[in-house]
């Protein structure tokens, strides 16, 4: 099992020289991969995110990846459907290009109703704009000259070049609803949260059923706050062992030297898991 951290890139704890320490402790200590959650706009009061202090998270990874040369780079989950895929796409495969080919795309459709209204998103569109966007990025990312007819994005695209291409992003998918599934089902992994230990074992016989190969990439996110390192170590090993192939790690520290050190008790807490 692989194991990734999240980096500090949301609240007080946020800042430049913060995702610089984090990156690099990362890759130092083995870590699989570094990844970077999304919100753009949140409501004054609102009880999630925990802080409005959320810092853009495809410049984070470009940041991240100057100042590292192996860890992958991933996101937990950008909301596809709040932005346009056509500059999406073209930030994502200068990403993918200047890292060397590290990119992880996580995407979701999101759940802030609120934030779509802000950006001028129809809410209720998310999920058909989420596939048509996929899609288009998809085709911009592999074809030259490119052709794609639309139905819910605004977009006019015909006979048409987006250069250079990418190397491969492999788009794993966010969410345990049964759209979100079958979504996942028809990319390159699943990105699930929320789902605990004895859960895990269902989950993962469901999306075996489907993609038995191991290509197809089974990932949790999972947050920890706790002092007790026997129960992650214990948590890690149980989703180990119902087929989970990578974990992603949130730390809920909110100063940064804490931050740092609890990272390196994640790393403690996973060694020998293999990957």
């Amino acid at each position: 099992m692989q194991l990734g951290i999240h980096l500090p890139h949301v609240g007080r704890k946020a800042g430049p020289d913060s995702i610089r320490q984090a990156a690099i402790q990362a890759e130092d200590l083995g870590f699989a991969d570094i990844w970077v959650s999304e919100h753009i706009i949140v409501p004054k009061g609102a009880p999630y995110p925990p802080s409005p202090i959320f810092y853009e998270p495809v410049l984070t990874l470009t940041w991240a990846a100057a100042f590292t040369k192996r860890v992958r780079l991933g996101t937990t989950v950008l909301v596809l459907p709040m932005r346009h895929p056509l500059p999406l796409a073209k930030e994502l495969a200068t990403l993918q290009l200047l890292s060397g080919g590290r990119l992880i795309l996580g995407a979701g459709v999101g759940w802030m109703e609120a934030e779509f209204n802000a950006l001028g998103v129809p809410f209720k569109e998310r999920g058909r704009r989420m596939d048509e966007g996929i899609a288009m990025m998809r085709a911009v990312w592999t074809q030259d000259p490119v052709t794609f007819p639309t139905k819910y994005i605004e977009a006019e695209i015909t006979d048409m070049r987006m250069r250079p291409h990418p190397p491969y992003i492999p788009i794993w998918i966010g969410g345990r609803s049964d759209p979100a599934i079958a979504r996942a089902l028809r990319h390159d992994g699943w990105h699930g949260s929320r789902t605990t230990v004895e859960e895990a074992p269902a989950v993962v016989a469901r999306l075996r059923a489907v993609r038995p190969e191991p290509e197809f990439t089974i990932s949790l996110r999972s947050s920890w706050d706790s002092t007790d390192d026997g129960e992650l170590r214990a948590r890690l090993q149980g989703y180990a062992a119902a087929g989970i192939q990578h974990v992603l790690i949130e730390p809920m520290d909110r100063e940064l030297t804490d931050w740092l050190h609890t990272v390196e008790r994640v790393a403690k807490a996973g060694e020998g898991l293999g990957g």
